[in-house]
């Protein structure tokens, strides 16, 4: 007997889709997309690490030469409108300090810790004691910033309609290295920014104005101490930055067993939606490890500025924040042809700066000779 779709079971049907968290949103994938790609709804979603790799940003800091350059004291304007120069950065140019809250205290490459990506012999410590005000102890959390500015190593931001998107593998140490404190410990984020109305500012300014507007998206994972009050055992969970008012959400539980690398990414879609992932392992990123989807504060994203973290800790001078570690924090493009072509031309002045000087070098020399 032919199965007969009535009115009602259509309706139940649609209902049943309509509550499915992907109903009506498509994703794009490493599966589906190559350097060829053109067209991309402003309704679907790019997973991270989908598209053409932008080497000229990022890191897998597998040089024996890295290093940071901690030029002290740290920045923070974020807390009391100091800026201090020269700012810190790593060596390589791939990385500085955040002027809003400084740079993190300790950034040194470790042996990668086990279950790693394949090949990777190195990795990221990322880890801080004295965040916040240099040289004052607020005995509240406090942050630190790492950048990865895409903005100064390319020479320009990632339009939303190019579909960027950034990927990074974080490490969890065991529970025992955590800083013993319930709350936010580090944060994955975006620096991007949008136009919006704003209230005109100055001594007789009246009405508003559309200005420029930076906000900064993210995942921060927070930690539930077993030392806590109704906590039973040690274990972490992710949260999202955040929803339309600007609120951060609860996303997903991570318990002790799942301690030890996981993948992160953020995306950003054509109609300026944030697009968050992440799951445990080293693995790429499948639509399976969409967490969410966001307007955070809001706001449609017009351009991608930054990849960066956040460090936390208790800034008592004495407690040193949970040692996180990084690697192979990676950009995406998926309509890339601009951007590539930018890169090529830092590419090859670069390499004719570096020829006129070694002719100077060398003309100075027979003439000293």
């Amino acid at each position: 007997m032919r199965n007969i779709m009535t009115t009602d079971k259509v309706a139940i049907l649609l209902g049943i889709l309509l509550l499915h968290p992907n109903f009506g949103v498509s994703f794009v994938s490493a599966q589906n997309t190559s350097r060829s790609y053109t067209q991309v709804s402003s309704s679907q979603i790019p997973v991270p690490g989908t598209g053409t790799k932008i080497d000229y940003v990022g890191d897998d800091f597998e040089s024996p030469e890295w290093r940071f350059v901690h030029n002290m004291p740290k920045s923070s304007s974020e807390l009391n409108e100091r800026t201090y120069g020269p700012m810190a950065y790593s060596v390589n140019r791939r990385w500085s300090e955040g002027p809003m809250r400084g740079q993190p205290d300790v950034l040194k490459v470790i042996p990668t810790p086990r279950n790693g990506l394949p090949g990777s012999t190195q990795s990221l410590q990322i880890s801080t004691l004295r965040s916040g005000i240099p040289g004052r102890n607020s005995n509240d959390v406090q942050q630190d910033d790492l950048i990865m500015n895409i903005n100064n190593r390319i020479g320009t931001t990632i339009r939303a309609e190019e579909l960027p998107n950034c990927v990074v593998r974080v490490y969890l140490p065991e529970a025992s290295l955590w800083e013993n404190r319930s709350g936010p410990h580090f944060g994955i984020r975006l620096g991007v920014r949008t136009t919006a109305e704003k209230p005109r500012e100055g001594l007789f300014a009246i009405g508003t104005q559309m200005k420029t507007e930076p906000y900064w998206p993210g995942i921060w994972i927070h930690f539930k101490s077993e030392t806590s009050r109704g906590v039973e055992k040690d274990s972490a969970f992710l949260t999202i930055r955040s929803n339309t008012r600007g609120g951060d959400f609860p996303s997903k539980e991570i318990p002790l067993e799942q301690f030890g690398w996981w993948t992160f990414g953020m995306s950003v879609s054509a109609d300026g939606k944030i697009h968050y992932f992440g799951k445990p392992g080293i693995e790429d990123l499948t639509m399976q490890d969409h967490l969410s989807s966001q307007y955070p504060y809001g706001y449609r994203a017009e351009r991608l500025n930054s990849f960066f973290f956040n460090i936390c800790n208790r800034n008592n001078g004495q407690t040193w924040s949970t040692p996180f570690a990084i690697d192979d924090p990676a950009l995406y493009v998926i309509h890339s042809s601009r951007v590539e072509q930018l890169v090529e031309r830092k590419i090859a002045y670069a390499e004719r700066k570096a020829k006129a000087s070694a002719a100077r070098k060398q003309s100075s020399t027979k003439r000293r000779r």
